[in-house]
């Protein structure tokens, strides 16, 4: 068990003996007024200027890591902010901000008065903090001053969340303050000293290598032998052999020319490669004349090795080592280049595994990983090398296959593809046989951009699967299916009063009890003569029919019906149902959802309505709206949250009572760092608003994992369930 450091103790009981309370914020009231912090500012200014460039390096360093940076002067008064947005709003609203003076008897417990009062680095890790808000943080601080009187000047802290807590952290600012502290003090002496007097040769932690002006080396440190494996004695007064070395140094004497941010390597003498981050400058003397050469370097062997590894998890998915989709989307985009000007076609499947939930359901998701490793490597038996299998996720693949003459070929590949899943797949001495779903695009036949061919490919799949699964469809338009656009349009006018709409539910579940609280109603139009007609394409023409305000009542009604089945065994089921913006615009809307809910005797609670952020950019009218649906105790949730307004305020000032968050920030959380914070700061601004948090498109046990990690409640996608019809719903909840 880790011991808390004595400073810490000590400080806690002067806190109690303050009387503070450490389950209350902090009334903060020390602060400089606006011309105190003005005039700080000026005193400090050649200090800050220091500061922020390496600061700058530092957050470069650590790019992609949500950490904030706090500047203060000698008396704990913070100058400066930087560093992740999100977690400065947070502090912002806490109080902690620009001008606030630290004092323990108003802050409590922390490092940035700990740090001035010892003068050594403190770190204070959450529950060391006083204050209980303090507790899912972690802040490292060191103090800086003047190396050659000792005058204190303040202190650099770096704020994170404690999850992100790592003990580099404090050893890492110790390094960049020492840096600013020999930059401080270069600045304080006020004139340019000779190169040998800005670097204390051997103490730094950077090889250096100093030649004369013939590119003789007059200077070679202990790190410089350490990172070359080359020795001090053999190196000195010689012209250095290390070739991208002795090409760089070159260039700098004889053109003058200065380098940054060069990245070379070194080979040491046993043959291991050391990559190398480097600088290189001319050193001239007081009249500007040449005299030598300098060059310093850093070992980032570890650091580059780490990247390419971050660079592979990018586009690479984790358990199959397939590529994933982001890599597969960037493939069919240049694949397509090349097409149009060869004029080649080739093929988009797309391969779902049928009724795979079973076996992650009865053996478990270990199991289930296990069986898509093998998957992914019984498809790669199949194609070319040319060609390319990707998993986008959950237990869906994508497969390109290049070069194609004909229709002919695709068939074929999609016939081995399911012939691979006729042998069983052996696991802990189970024989588990798996069937799989096909959807086939062609390009040009099917489209000409990425976007449509694989919107194709995902409707042949689910039409394979309404066939009967363990098949394979090629897409065919509507139009190719005997259907236009002006049969469409008579056909969808006489479709509600044949009874050719159904919905589809999926399960909305709350992710730390793995419990269903409620499901989405999904629409879905079943054509007697081709089946299901996907709802992008009918959809836009009921828009502009105008038939998408009753199919819209139509779907509010029957999903409330079918709620009355549910709620005999769960009375608090409740069911979310979409509204199109023609509906959120009518006049009667707020009446006729009353007269549904008497209708169907439907509990308000039981009914949530989503809008899309678009419907609220008329603030007054949508304030109006969702202000009498409430009043009604109907539940109101913005749909697709982040692709659109996304306006906190107004999201407050409407009352809405959840944000669902958009799938396409979902899918790529584990890999896309902008991904990861947008979808971590909805969430905690929404909690800190009151609002609820429903994630779309939840596919993968890692995304399911980062958002309990940041407070996320509920979900839905095909990590748990895809939409189901309503006798399967019904099943799922018995």
């Amino acid at each position: 068990m880790k011991v808390k450091p004595q400073y810490i103790i000590d400080s806690k009981q002067r806190c109690k003996a303050f009387g503070l309370n450490p389950d209350t914020p902090p009334q903060f009231t020390t602060f400089l007024s606006d011309e105190e912090l003005e005039m700080k500012k000026r005193q400090y200014e050649e200090i800050l200027t220091v500061i922020k460039g390496f600061i700058h390096k530092l957050l470069g360093f650590v790019e992609g890591f949500p950490l904030l940076i706090l500047i203060t002067d000698e008396k704990g008064y913070i100058l400066e902010m930087a560093g992740d947005e999100a977690i400065k709003t947070i502090v912002n609203q806490s109080g902690i901000k620009v001008s606030l003076g630290f004092v323990e008897h108003e802050a409590g417990t922390n490092s940035i008065n700990l740090a001035l009062d010892l003068l050594q680095p403190i770190g204070i890790i959450g529950k060391e903090h006083y204050y209980n808000f303090l507790d899912k943080s972690a802040c490292y601080t060191v103090p800086f001053q003047y190396l050659d009187d000792g005058q204190v000047l303040g202190t650099i802290t770096i704020m994170t969340s404690v999850e992100q807590h790592n003990p580099f952290l404090l050893p890492l600012l110790s390094t960049v303050v020492d840096s600013i502290e020999r930059e401080l003090l270069l600045k304080k002496k006020n004139h340019k000293l000779h190169v040998l007097n800005q670097v204390v040769i051997d103490t730094t932690r950077n090889g250096i290598i100093i030649t004369d002006k013939n590119g003789i080396v007059t200077e070679f440190n202990n790190y410089a032998e350490q990172m070359t494996g080359d020795l001090k004695q053999d190196v000195l007064h010689t012209l250095y052999s290390q070739f991208k070395y002795r090409e760089i140094i070159k260039q700098v004497i004889s053109s003058e020319k200065e380098f940054s941010d060069l990245e070379f390597i070194f080979e040491r003498p046993n043959g291991e490669a050391v990559i190398c981050s480097a600088e290189a400058f001319p050193i001239r003397d007081e009249d500007q004349l040449l005299l030598g050469g300098f060059i310093q370097f850093r070992d980032i062997t570890e650091r580059t090795k780490a990247e390419k590894k971050i660079n592979y998890l990018a586009f690479h998915d984790e358990l199959t080592a397939l590529p994933n989709r982001r890599f597969f989307q960037q493939y069919l985009e240049e694949t397509l280049i090349c097409s149009a000007s060869s004029r080649s076609k080739f093929a988009v499947m797309f391969l779902d595994l049928d009724r795979f939930k079973v076996i992650n359901d009865n053996l478990g998701h270990r199991r289930g990983d296990i069986v898509l490793t093998k998957v992914a490597r019984r498809i790669k038996r199949v194609v070319s090398k040319d060609d390319m299998v990707a998993r986008l996720g959950g237990d869906e693949f994508t497969i390109l296959i290049q070069k194609m003459n004909g229709m002919s070929e695709a068939n074929e590949i999609a016939e081995q593809l399911l012939k691979v899943f006729e042998s069983p797949f052996q696991l802990d001495g189970y024989d588990l046989f798996v069937t799989a779903s096909i959807g086939i695009a062609i390009y040009p036949d099917h489209g000409i951009n990425a976007e449509t061919l694989m919107r194709h490919a995902d409707i042949a799949m689910y039409r394979a699967k309404e066939q009967g699964k363990n098949n394979y469809v090629v897409y065919k338009s509507i139009k190719s299916e005997g259907l236009n656009q002006l049969t469409l349009e008579n056909s969808l006018r006489k479709a509600l009063q044949n009874n050719e709409f159904e919905l589809h539910y999926q399960p909305q579940m709350n992710i730390k009890t793995g419990q269903i609280f409620g499901a989405e109603a999904l629409l879905r139009w079943n054509h007697p003569k081709i089946g299901y007609i996907p709802p992008n394409v009918f959809i836009p023409v009921a828009e502009e029919l105008g038939l998408i305000v009753s199919i819209g009542e139509w779907v509010v009604e029957e999903a409330c019906r079918e709620l009355a089945k549910w709620r005999q065994s769960l009375p608090e089921l409740r069911v979310a149902v979409n509204l199109s913006a023609r509906q959120f615009l009518k006049q009667n809307l707020v009446a006729r959802i009353y007269e549904i809910m008497q209708k169907t005797n439907t509990p308000a609670h039981c009914l949530e309505l989503e809008i899309t952020e678009s419907m609220t950019m008329d603030v007054e009218h949508a304030s109006e709206i969702i202000g009498q649906l409430k009043s009604l105790g109907v539940k109101v949730s913005i749909d697709d949250f982040g692709t659109g307004y996304s306006n906190l305020y107004y999201l407050k000032k409407f009352s809405v009572d959840s944000l669902k968050i958009d799938q396409s920030f979902i899918r790529d959380i584990v890999v896309d760092d902008n991904d990861a914070d947008i979808v971590a700061t909805i969430i905690a601004m929404a909690d800190r608003l009151g609002i609820g948090v429903i994630a779309e498109g939840v596919e993968t046990e890692e995304q399911l994992n980062f958002l309990i990690q940041h407070g996320c409640d509920s979900a839905q996608g095909y990590f748990f369930y895809r939409p189901l019809p309503a006798e399967e719903f019904r099943a799922v909840l018995r």
